[in-house]
């Protein structure tokens, strides 16, 4: 504690000087190895000063171990002729302590110390010293706990920071290794799908369907974990261009000695860019309201199979300024969850409306609601509130499909880049209270609820954002297939 040694040093030097002693002491208790150390130290003689840093003796050991069993100060007026007097200290220091006075250090219930005055200079050591040398210790004490505290949190502090770190590295490292064998499987099937087209469909159309579904939930894990990671480079992307660039007429001559002329090179630079170039975020202003309304019946295919209903109050709002990728996103991301989280025969309610002078989305599910344990962790990403094996063999928008735990996430970090905020309140549903408890996925079949309104009331889920209104100035732009 560097901060703290130069503090008790000054105290170490103020009691001297205010009971008139040769030297004085904070001595500090190591509760691991039951030892005692000096931790502030003040003497006349500078040389003892400095030596007493380097002095650890037994905590049961000498006056100073009477006072922390006793935990009552000790006056010592000859140490020849005390029998608690440990000399070893003194022969390490090459010091001769004649007097004492040693005061236990008190933290709530514990002893953390004594402080310790040594050779008074004047007269005896009295028992109004000893009152005032406690009095001291009251205010050391303090402020040496509060001190640990203040390093413990310090160190906490700085191993998260380490973790978060590799983290990142570890994620960072896993989405690119993702991106390319992906890819690479994806042109698979698509060059395999053709070869299949001549077999009859039903032979082979459903394992094709179950392969690229797959697929794209792996790319899906790869694009959230790319808006996450921010600060993520391009590489790759310039990496592959340098070399294209650099071989582009041998690669040439070979194309069209295999396959005949064609703009083939144009054709791989193009892919290069769409898979590894950097994407561009263009910040526009939306009208909040006609985008969700877009962004739902957009999806609602998508679920036609779910018996969910969904009810909307779409209130004329100002305008929000965001980049449409990242609304997109977003009301998706929230729109998905709450399909996954409400059993059939549910409800979902989506509002816009005006809150200050900004605009306010709310989408409320009837669902299971998320525990309190899991609502503490629920923005920390790839962290999911059910066992992965409910859901891992199911679609987006079916019952506990679960997700991969990073939609929330990825919510977090575009409302830190982009000037909105993300509240959200849940109540677990009563009759399945633990996560390992299972909703049957639709009311009637629920033992519990004798009527609709019985699940209605028992659990739910509300996500708020608000996002200030758009600067002035700027035009309003909705997406191409909005207009």
């Amino acid at each position: 504690h560097p901060c703290l040694e130069d503090l008790l040093d000054y105290v170490s030097s103020e009691i001297k000087r205010v009971l008139e002693v040769e030297g004085a002491l904070v001595i500090l208790l190591d509760e691991e190895k039951k030892e005692f150390y000096f931790l502030g130290a003040a003497y006349d003689d500078r040389e003892a000063q400095r030596r007493a840093k380097e002095v650890r003796f037994p905590a049961h050991k000498g006056v100073a171990g009477r006072a922390l069993k006793t935990g009552a100060p000790v006056i010592v007026p000859d140490t020849s002729m005390d029998p608690d007097f440990y000399g070893v200290v003194d022969e390490q220091m090459r010091f001769k302590s004649k007097s004492m006075l040693d005061v236990p250090l008190k933290s709530a219930d514990r002893i953390i110390g004594v402080l310790c005055a040594i050779n008074k200079k004047k007269g005896a050591f009295e028992p109004s010293d000893a009152e005032l040398l406690s009095l001291i210790g009251g205010t050391v004490a303090l402020s040496i706990e509060n001190a640990r505290y203040a390093k413990q949190i310090s160190e906490a502090y700085t191993e998260l920071a380490s973790l978060n770190r590799a983290k990142d590295r570890a994620i960072n490292h896993l989405s690119h290794e993702l991106k390319t064998p992906v890819s690479v499987l994806m042109a698979s099937l698509n060059i395999l799908v053709k070869k299949l087209e001549d077999l009859p469909e039903q032979s082979w159309r459903k394992t094709y369907e179950r392969a690229w579904r797959n697929l794209k939930r792996i790319l899906e894990i790869q694009y959230q974990v790319e808006d996450i990671m921010a600060d993520k480079h391009y590489r790759t992307y310039h990496l592959l261009n340098m070399l294209l660039e650099r071989c582009k007429d041998e690669l040439e001559t070979l194309v069209v000695q295999e396959v005949g002329e064609g703009p083939l090179i144009d054709r791989i630079r193009n892919k290069i860019e769409e898979l590894y170039g950097p994407k561009e975020e263009k910040v526009s202003e939306f009208s909040l309201e006609k985008f969700v309304e877009w962004r739902i019946e957009t999806l609602k295919p998508r679920f036609a199979h779910r018996q969910v209903e969904i009810t909307t109050r779409l209130e004329p709002v100002p305008n929000v300024c965001v980049p449409a990728e990242v609304l997109e996103k977003v009301v998706d991301g929230l729109l998905r969850n709450a399909v996954e989280a409400t059993p059939d025969e549910g409800k979902i309610e989506i509002t816009v409306q005006r809150k200050g002078d900004g605009g306010e989305l709310l989408v409320h599910d009837y669902g299971i609601g998320i525990t309190e344990e899991n609502q503490k962790r629920l923005f920390e990403g790839f962290f999911t509130t059910h066992d992965t094996m409910a859901y891992s063999t199911k679609r987006p928008f079916d019952f506990y499909a679960g997700g991969k735990g990073a939609d929330l996430l990825r919510m977090k970090i575009f409302a830190e880049r982009f000037s909105f905020e993300v509240h959200m309140e849940s109540t677990r549903c009563g009759f399945i209270p633990k996560d390992a408890d299972l909703c049957p996925g639709r009311i009637s079949r629920c033992r519990f609820c004798k009527v609709r309104e019985d699940c209605l009331r028992s659990g739910e889920t509300t996500f708020r954002l608000y996002f200030p209104p758009a600067p002035d100035g700027r035009s309003c732009a909705l997406p191409a297939s909005d207009k």
